[in-house]
């Protein structure tokens, strides 16, 4: 049967088939997403990296291949090192073959081979060469740096980034621990959040409208109804028939706090059969479960306030992306209704399928009349927008946003975070150095790993890792910086856990180990595919992986 002959006939294509259980975390939308992306990978940024140091970038190469798998539009790999004999004990993707050859055309020619949907290049130039060619950050949708890094070449690649808005991830494994730090643009706006679907119900049991009404006053007549009937009435129906008999003996009041709720529950599971053939009623007990949950007045999440407070909201201009606009047409709507449009999502619940049906219809066609309502909105502010916009909002994105309205995010980016100068960083460091479980002090040992990477000049780097004067004029500079304004910050307790991370660090020659770089390379593209998506809400921005204690934490620092 051919491709064309079995999509004739409503099966999946081949594409869909391939992907299937990632379409079903992030749909056709987050599939197109990620093949309209082309990934940096910047695997080290110098030529010194070629001789024998252990700085291989397995957590690179092992995030990027998680990355390719899924079918991302292409990558390029960044890495003037040749490949060397600790290269081929870590690294899987080199071979015998590759010794002495660029690292970068072989890590890209066997990560192609993983999926022929993705396409590849690679530079064996160091970075900072190839970024003043001002065409060629701009074709990537992510950069990943597999580090340590020299802080030149870091600040550079990642100030770069932040100038054409890129996203960065910045990964460091060596030996037993690893850390990883997102870099997201000053404002990384995300609609489809996907949170817990018991926090999208909104059943506007408080204020329904005319429809949804109608539909509980014919059930009135629950006393007359047949033991089927009346075990199968929709519970959504059972609390709004409840709601009105009990506003009939609170001065039209309902229930508003939890000794009324409370009353109200009773009262509704009081009415329930109990001599049912059936074996009781499913739908009073989910009509009980659901009080206090169903019965609160809308209010709206910090975080979408967050968004309406936002000036790109508050002010939209000729510029203002599709998002500003959808966001500043909803948030008129919620100042005129007091509400956010209608999701029209309903959960699942006991009752006869047509009798679901129809109410199911009634809540999808009060979400399409919000949705076609902020549709008009963000028309009309379209046309007040001074200069011209190519193109008009899709409606698409309008119903999409409209779903998801009650838990749209922005995320307020940071740069990756630096010991040496970041304010925040070093008061959030120093918060966390008091607690005797933090992983705190890893990030510190890292952090000291690039301080002396940075003095590599045509030195060999195995030579400086074993040097007990360079590796004490470090940890005492960055310890004197953390020390500076408070000379107690790091105690004898938390410089010694400082020393021993550091120690592993040393023992391994800041080499990898394939079995945490690699599960590094699986945390990594799990975040990278959030950003590349837009989709689920990424890490907000450290992770640090002890593989000693197999315990990881996240920090934003």
């Amino acid at each position: 049967m051919t491709e064309a002959f079995h999509n004739a006939l409503g099966g999946p294509s081949s594409k869909e088939r391939k992907y299937d259980r990632q379409l079903r975390l992030w749909a056709t939308s987050g599939q197109q997403a990620l093949e309209n992306s082309w990934v940096l990978l910047v695997n080290s940024d110098g030529p010194w990296t070629a001789q024998n140091t252990g700085v291989s970038g397995v957590a690179g190469v092992e995030t990027l291949k998680n990355l390719v798998l899924p079918g991302i539009g292409g990558f390029t790999v960044v890495d003037p090192a040749v490949v060397t004999e600790s290269d081929l004990g870590v690294n899987f993707f080199l071979e015998e073959g590759s010794l002495g050859k660029p690292r970068a055309e072989e890590t890209c020619r066997l990560l192609r081979e993983l999926n022929p949907d993705v396409d590849g290049s690679f530079h064996q130039k160091p970075v900072t060469e190839l970024l003043q060619d001002p065409a060629f950050l701009p074709t990537h949708k992510l950069v990943v740096i597999s580090g340590p890094m020299k802080s030149s070449s870091l600040d550079a690649l990642c100030g770069a980034a932040r100038e054409y808005n890129i996203p960065v991830i910045y990964v460091r494994s060596v030996g037993f621990y690893s850390s990883f730090s997102v870099q997201l643009p000053a404002l990384f706006p995300i609609v489809e959040t996907h949170p817990d679907p018991e926090t999208t119900q909104d059943l506007r049991l408080l204020t329904p409208w005319p429809e949804l009404t109608a539909a509980a006053a014919s059930v009135s007549n629950l006393d007359s109804m047949d033991d089927h009937q009346h075990g199968h009435v929709p519970y959504i129906l059972l609390l709004l028939h409840y709601l009105e008999k009990w506003k009939q003996t609170h001065n039209g009041n309902v229930p508003s706090n939890y000794k009324e709720k409370f009353e109200f529950r009773e009262m509704a599971r009081s009415s329930a059969r109990t001599n049912n053939p059936e074996g009781g009623e499913e739908n009073y007990d989910e009509a009980v479960a659901a009080v206090l949950k169903a019965l609160n007045p809308f209010s709206l999440r910090s975080s979408v306030r967050e968004v309406f407070e936002t000036e790109e909201c508050m002010n939209l201009k000729p510029e203002s992306t599709d998002f500003w606009i959808i966001a500043a047409a909803v948030r008129e709507f919620y100042d005129k209704h007091k509400v956010l449009p209608l999701s029209g999502s309903l959960p699942d619940m006991k009752a006869q399928s047509a009798d679901y049906v129809a109410l199911q219809n009634i809540y999808k066609m009060k979400a399409r009349k919000d949705m076609e309502e902020v549709t008009n909105i963000v028309r009309k502010l379209e046309s007040q927008l001074e200069g011209c916009r190519f193109l008009e909002v899709q409606v698409k994105e309008i119903e999409l946003f409209c779903k998801n309205a009650a838990h749209i995010k922005v995320i307020k980016g940071r740069a990756i975070p630096r010991i040496d100068n970041d304010a925040h960083t070093l008061k959030m460091i120093r918060n966390n150095l008091s607690n005797a479980e933090s992983r705190i002090p890893i990030y510190i040992a890292f952090e000291i790993l690039d301080s002396v990477i940075t003095e590599v000049q045509g030195n060999n780097l195995t030579e400086l890792l074993e040097n007990e004067t360079v590796w004490s004029t470090h940890v005492n500079r960055i310890i004197d910086t953390l020390n500076r304004d408070d000379p107690a910050t790091v105690d004898d307790d938390a410089r010694q856990q400082i020393l021993d991370a550091v120690q592993e660090l040393r023992r391994t020659e800041g080499g990898e180990l394939h079995n945490i770089s690699a599960l590094t390379g699986g945390l990594v593209a799990q975040e990278a595919l959030k950003v590349l998506t837009r989709q689920y809400v990424p890490l907000d921005n450290t992770c640090i992986f002890d593989g000693v204690r197999s315990s990881s934490e996240m920090y934003r620092l």
